[in-house]
């Protein structure tokens, strides 16, 4: 199911309980942010409790005044102003971080005096063994991620203007569509997810009406109240710190905050010299709201949260309670019960904790954000997160590893083992952990004093905990020095907790693994993105070691296809350090300054290659506009290493000799064009040599005629003479090539002459490396020199294969003439190595529509060298003619700009973006199916294949259909059983399958009378059964 829209925030508060957590989290937030998790728009603040004990209701009071007043001041007033909440979507988080939690009644379990023992940041920042792979940057998933994509995603969408509360002490799961309807709300609405009836006894429950009203809410309820709420699968609905205020009620609960005593619920109060009052969100903000709650018990009760010994506060609570009571009885207060959702308060458990986070009965371990070197060591059902283990390290079954990075273990573990055990092992006694009058339902490793932090004469370290892994490795001398040192508790230490340090520290461990997950990921040559992790790198300010390790492995791997992709990868660094300034991606890459660095890769000194282009790439790094040219480079210098991975097709360029023509004999081929009917892009490299390539392609004839040609013929001048263009002489561009000189730009593509000068060089006719001069080349293998006239009767940018076709066409004459005959096959692979050498690379679809008669597959194998091999596809009788007459040409009149398109490809595969990877196996297997459609001979279902085809196109190259072909496609839509742009599409040919015979002139007609399409033409086309011709004309014949 795809993902609703995210809620565009307004404001989004993280309440916390201390002032030296407010920086901290504020910069939680804000990377957040950067990940794209919250929309950049949104005000972000971390706000501090003006007390730690003004309870979840008065937190929830603080965090509404402090958004209200920044949205007052960012829209102009002076004063807090509540009409800046009608527009405006909160969101509250409250984070429990101390001691007393003073959230206890949003979790509705009482205070523990502690905090949270299993993280040391608290309940919204512990990790969760999961992976979010469509993250757009890579990142652990903690408790607050997982809260704010449900809030984003499931909850808040739909919902109108107003506040949402929701606490951070739960593990909550929510389906995609939770099915709350926001038709007529109005007051708050609370979010009751189900539970048991036994879990219920010690959390708080609803009592609601038929009608969703709540009556009343029960906290540690008895039986009978607890069965009261009971549904009819005997679940019941669980309060699970979730709730909705709509603009309405958020102003009447805002406007208690001038309000005496409520007031001291606020930084202003608290300013001004107010009491300090404790305030339940749940026990006297939201009860005051339900139905079956009478005025006089409301005043006089308390919430679970107070406590026995607050009874001196009791009169000043029935004051704040009274002032509730008339600002909210008024306000309707609704449940949203979501049936398929889960609950779960994280309590101080370890059994609880652990259930939580492993995997019980699952045969292996999670392992996410990690790297393990043996990872059959780790137990069924564990789960790991963020760490780096190096070695054998074996982790028990149902055990929980986060934010480690261990490189050996000895031969013990220092949890997982009874008190006697440990004692007897290490030689500690329990009178060196906990005081003698402690009660023995007390000692516990919370309160284990075990932690040395002083030495009177010496520095401590690491050395002085981990020698309880191995105390025989140096007899007592350790834990003398253990037991002279000044030791904590875990329970101790946690108030001196460096939290910014932690999570500083936390993420630079999440990069460490991760440049050793890029390595692997790149050396074991997966199909896996790594541009959420680049972005990751680039956003968190440290792509300096990214960098280095991609250098390293595309130096140190002997491969030039991992090399390739590794040199992409930076340059995917670079694209995301420019931010979306300084141009787009794709552009020229042939500045001087790269020349040293390319020429190292073009003699395969791939280690030399890419110390030059770091050390290039660092005068490239001071503004956007620089880092997108050095990124151009690094595609550029990628685009060499492919290069020389497809040459290697010359493996399968062989040529036998035949008798000489006479000079000035003109030897002419003529080729049909093609039209590609499925398996476009698979062809090309590097997908068609690391994925395997399929393409289905017709040899078409338009209006009668084969539209590529080329001719050649010996000359007795030491020269050649080429000519481009129309097939008559009187309108060629005629070029004279006297020497070497001449021929210098045949590798840039738009240089003239340079597909024909390419030619040459690619027959073996001249070598431009050579110490002999042109003249001497020629005169001494041929006596003379050639002329070479290519032409095309198909506009520029047609998408029906011209240039490869061309180059196909001219090989094959000129090879000819110089008295050599190749075959077909061999001329595909020829023309490989041409554009290669041409440089405008390209894959092999095209020769093989074009060269080869009918209808085929031609297909490639996920390996080097790279070999194309074809298959004839057998029709039934009667169905070529049969698709000649419903199959026709449109000439869109857009130019087609492939090239950039090409750019976009290869940068999406090598990024390996999961919908472009499988949309690159949608299309290899998409072949298979067309192939057996045209065996068949069923139109529909060619017409089916031609409209998925197009799609998976689409989703290769977005942006490849411009607004003038989509109308045009969608006013013959009706009339065709499929249709798509010929080649990457973005103009040129468009192909239809008509549902009718011979129906040119019906949609010429349809056509006429459609606005806004510009100068389109439609032609007749035919499968050509004759593919690439090549035969010897006289010497005045004209060709």
């Amino acid at each position: 199911m795809e993902q609703p829209k995210g809620v565009d925030w307004t404001v989004i508060i993280l309440t916390c309980q201390y002032k030296d957590s407010v920086e901290v989290f504020q910069r939680e937030l804000e990377i957040r942010q950067k990940r794209e998790q919250i929309p950049t728009r949104t005000l972000l603040l971390a706000v501090e409790d003006p007390e730690v004990r003004v309870g979840s209701g008065g937190a929830t009071l603080n965090a509404l005044l402090v958004a209200a007043e920044h949205l007052s001041a960012h829209a102009g007033f002076t004063v807090v102003t509540s009409d800046v909440l009608h527009s405006a979507w909160i969101l509250i988080l409250h984070m429990l971080d101390g001691f007393l939690p003073r959230l206890s009644c949003l979790s509705l379990l009482p205070p523990q005096g502690r905090d949270f023992p299993f993280d040391d940041c608290g309940r919204a920042f512990t990790c969760l063994p999961v992976e979010d792979p469509q993250a757009p940057v890579e990142a652990v998933v903690c408790n607050l991620d997982r809260l704010l994509d449900i809030m984003s995603h499931r909850l808040g969408p739909g919902s109108p203007p107003g506040v949402w509360v929701c606490s951070t002490d739960m593990l909550l799961s929510v389906p995609p569509n939770p099915g709350i309807s926001w038709d007529g709300f109005r007051g708050a609405r609370v979010i009751a997810l189900p539970g048991s009836a036994a879990y219920a006894r010690n959390h708080g429950v609803y009592l609601t009406d038929s009608q969703g009203f709540v009556l009343d809410i029960y906290y540690q309820g008895t039986e009978a109240e607890i069965q009261r709420c009971a549904r009819p699968d005997g679940r019941v609905p669980l309060v699970s710190g979730l709730v909705f205020f709509s603009v309405e009620t958020a102003e009447h609960l805002l406007a208690t905050h001038v309000s005496p005593p409520l007031d001291a619920c606020t930084y202003m109060g608290l300013d001004s010299g107010a009491r300090p009052v404790q305030l339940s969100l749940f026990f006297d903000i939201l009860l005051c709201m339900a139905r079956n709650v009478r005025r006089e018990d409301f005043l006089v009760g308390r919430p679970p949260e107070m406590g026995q010994g607050d009874a001196d506060i009791a009169g000043y609570l029935h004051g704040a309670r009274a002032e509730l009571w008339r600002e909210l009885r008024d306000q309707p207060l609704t449940v949203a019960y979501v049936p398929d959702g889960s609950y779960n308060y994280m309590t101080n458990s370890a059994s609880e904790f652990l259930h939580s986070l492993t995997f019980p009965g699952a045969p292996g371990a999670q392992v996410v954000h990690s790297q393990v070197e043996e990872q059959q060591l780790l137990g069924a059902g564990s789960s790991v997160v963020s760490c780096l283990l190096e070695g054998p390290i074996r982790l028990g079954p149902g055990s929980v590893l986060q934010h480690c990075h261990l490189r050996r273990q000895g031969t013990g573990t220092y949890l997982n083992m009874s008190w006697s055990q440990f004692f007897q092992k290490t030689g500690i006694r329990d009178w060196d952990l906990w005081d003698p009058d402690m009660p023995p339902i007390e000692r516990c490793l919370l309160s284990a004093r075990l932690f040395p932090v002083l030495h009177p004469s010496r520095a401590l370290g690491p050395q002085d905990m981990l020698w309880m892994l191995d105390p025989q490795e140096d007899g007592s001398k350790a834990l003398r020095a253990w037991r002279a040192s000044w030791r904590l508790s875990w329970e101790q230490l946690q108030p001196c907790l460096d939290r910014a340090a932690t999570l500083a520290s936390r993420r630079h461990l999440f990069f460490r693994q991760a440049l050793h997950k890029v390595r692997h990921v790149l050396e074991a040559r997966q199909d896996l993105s790594l541009r959420p992790l680049i972005q990751a790198a680039v956003r968190e300010g440290c792509p300096g070691p990214l960098m280095a390790t991609l250098d390293q492995v595309a130096a140190g791997v002997g491969d030039p296809g991992v090399a390739a992709r590794a040199l992409a990868c930076v340059a995917d660094v670079l694209g995301c350090m420019a931010e979306g300034q300084g141009g787009l991606r794709s552009g020229p890459a042939a500045n001087p300054e790269w020349v040293r660095p390319f020429s190292y890769l073009e003699c395969g000194d791939l280690a030399r290659g890419v110390a030059a282009l770091a050390e290039e790439r660092d005068k490239w790094l001071s503004r956007p506009a620089l880092l997108v040219r050095a990124a151009r480079h690094y595609e550029g210098a990628g685009q060499i290493l492919i290069r020389q991975a497809v040459m290697s097709a010359q493996h399968f360029v062989s040529s036998v000799p035949v008798e000489l023509p006479a000079p000035g004999q003109w030897v002419v081929a003529e080729c049909p064009a093609r039209v590609d009917f499925s398996g476009g892009w698979s062809d090309t490299p590097p997908l068609a040599y690391e994925l395997g390539g399929a393409v289905l392609g017709l040899a078409v004839r338009v209006n009668g005629r084969r539209p590529i040609g080329a001719r050649a013929r010996r000359i007795p001048e030491p020269e050649l003479w080429l000519a481009l263009g129309p097939r008559q002489d009187k309108m060629a561009t005629k070029i004279v090539c006297g020497s070497l000189d001449d021929l210098q730009d045949y590798c840039q593509p738009h240089a003239p002459g340079a597909l024909l000068k390419a030619a040459f060089i690619c027959a073996g006719i001249v070598s431009v490396h050579s110490k002999l001069s042109l003249s001497e080349q020629l005169l001494c293998a041929f006596g003379g020199g050639f002329e070479l006239h290519t032409w095309s009767e198909l506009p520029h940018g047609s998408g029906l294969g011209t240039s490869s076709i061309l180059a196909g066409a001219a090989l094959a004459a000129l090879q000819r003439a110089a008295g050599r005959a190749v075959g077909t096959e061999a001329l595909i692979h020829a023309v490989l190595h041409l554009e290669q050498v041409l440089t405008t690379g390209g894959g092999w679809q095209d020769q093989v529509g074009g060269l080869m008669p009918g209808i085929k597959v031609g297909r490639s194998r996920a390996q080097l060298p790279l070999k194309v091999e074809v298959e004839e596809i057998t029709v039934p009788v009667g169905f070529v003619q049969k698709l000649n007459d419903h199959l026709l040409l449109v000439d869109t009149g857009k130019t087609r700009l492939a090239r950039n398109l090409l750019q976009d490809v290869l940068r999406s595969w090598y990024a390996r973006l999961p919908a472009v990877v499988q949309n690159a196996h949608n299309l290899v297997r998409h072949t298979e199916e067309c192939a057996e459609a045209f065996r068949q001979g069923s139109l529909p279902l060619l017409g089916q294949c031609l409209t998925s085809y197009w799609e998976q196109k689409k989703l290769m190259a977005p942006g490849c259909e411009p607004l003038a072909v989509r109308r045009m496609m969608d006013v013959l839509a009706p009339h065709v059983h499929g249709q798509s742009l010929a080649g990457a599409g973005g103009g040129g040919f468009l192909y239809l399958l008509t549902k009718e015979p011979r129906q040119k002139e019906a949609l010429e007609a349809v056509l006429a009378k459609t606005e806004g399409l510009g100068n389109y033409s439609i032609h007749l086309v035919e499968v050509d059964t004759q593919g690439l011709s090549v035969q010897l004309l006289g010497t005045e014949a004209s060709a």
